[in-house]
């Protein structure tokens, strides 16, 4: 288990949701618990490491490996109450001594992916382990070889359990990334449905595209819209955004990253709220303005009955269906 942010038991208190860590945390944690033993002979069980902006947590080790000349630290990723695919997977860091002047170099082991196409705050051919945690990483690496007496040259390889396998849930193959996850976070801290996450692979997504030369793309919201997107357009994969809700981190993202044209895709409902003026489509946030659409009917033609019959319409597509059968 791990220390939850302060202290065990802590929740959010807007929100009573417990946080949890990233991907970065925990791969820090590992290296941090690795390298030590490679210096000392011993694991530091639990060990404690420094999070961006200060917080201090410490994490259990699951597994502890050490052969003289390589170690090897696993830790379980804990995202409290957030619903991340990675909840529960083991994250481990083997640590090796390089020659003097090599610094801290990453390789991706099993289950973390390499990255294939451009557009990503990292090259071509590097694993899929971000700038902050490799930052993170690096000034734990210096802080344990200058307590210990190591150089601070070694090779740091990052592996998730299964990560293969859970990638295929994310967005990691559409941004090529291939062969695994990502070693993700700013802060090191999840913060339980914020949905920074997917944002961010909105973001990606554009990047992505961008630099492949991509000049149309589509956010959809779901695997229907995105069919849809395909058959009209011809998009390719690297042009799909998969928008969800986020209709409005697209917009934002895209006037700041301009590309040619830009298709937003999904359904009826969902739509009519961003025709109203919602950047976020979930239901739970945003809802079907009938008394709009009725307006917007009375403007294709409608008349009093047929305004009056979408404005007391159960739902969007109800609305819809006595437009097109109405012929407006």
């Amino acid at each position: 288990m791990t220390e939850p942010v302060g202290g065990r038991g802590a929740q959010l208190k807007h929100t009573g949701l417990r946080p949890g860590w990233t991907t970065g945390s925990c791969a820090t944690a590992a290296t941090t618990a690795a390298y030590t033993a490679l210096l000392t002979g011993t694991f530091p069980d639990p060990v404690t490491i420094t999070l961006p902006k200060g917080q201090t947590p410490s994490f259990a080790l699951a597994v502890e490996s050490y052969d003289g000349r390589a170690a090897t630290a696993g830790v379980v990723k804990d995202a409290g109450d957030d619903p991340d695919v990675t909840h529960g997977a083991l994250v481990r860091a083997t640590v090796r001594v390089l020659p003097a002047g090599s610094g801290v170099v990453f390789r991706a082991g099993p289950g973390v992916g390499t990255v294939t196409r451009p557009g990503l705050p990292l090259d071509v051919g590097e694993p899929a382990i971000n700038p902050v945690p490799r930052q993170m990483i690096r000034d734990h690496v210096a802080a344990v070889a200058a307590a210990h007496g190591g150089s601070g040259d070694v090779e740091v390889t990052v592996s998730v359990d299964h990560g293969e396998e859970i990638a295929r849930s994310t967005w990691n193959p559409r941004l090529g990334i291939l062969g695994g996850l990502s070693v993700l976070g700013t802060t090191g801290i999840v913060v339980p449905y914020s949905c920074s996450a997917w944002i961010d692979s909105i973001r990606r997504g554009v990047d992505v595209a961008r630099a492949a030369g991509r000049t149309h793309v589509a956010g959809c919201t779901g695997s229907t819209s995105e069919k849809t997107a395909v058959r009209e357009h011809g998009l390719p994969e690297d042009a799909l955004l998969d928008m969800g809700d986020f209709a409005g981190a697209v917009l934002k993202y895209i006037r700041r990253h301009p590309v040619d044209r830009l298709t937003l895709c999904g359904g009826f409902a969902k739509l009519s709220k961003l025709a109203a003026g919602h950047l976020d489509l979930h239901s739970g946030r945003s809802q079907v303005d009938k008394a709009f659409l009725a307006e917007l009917a009375v403007r294709g033609g409608a008349g009093p009955d047929l305004a009056a019959e979408v404005a007391a319409a159960n739902t969007g597509l109800a609305a819809l269906q006595s437009c097109a059968a109405a012929g407006v």
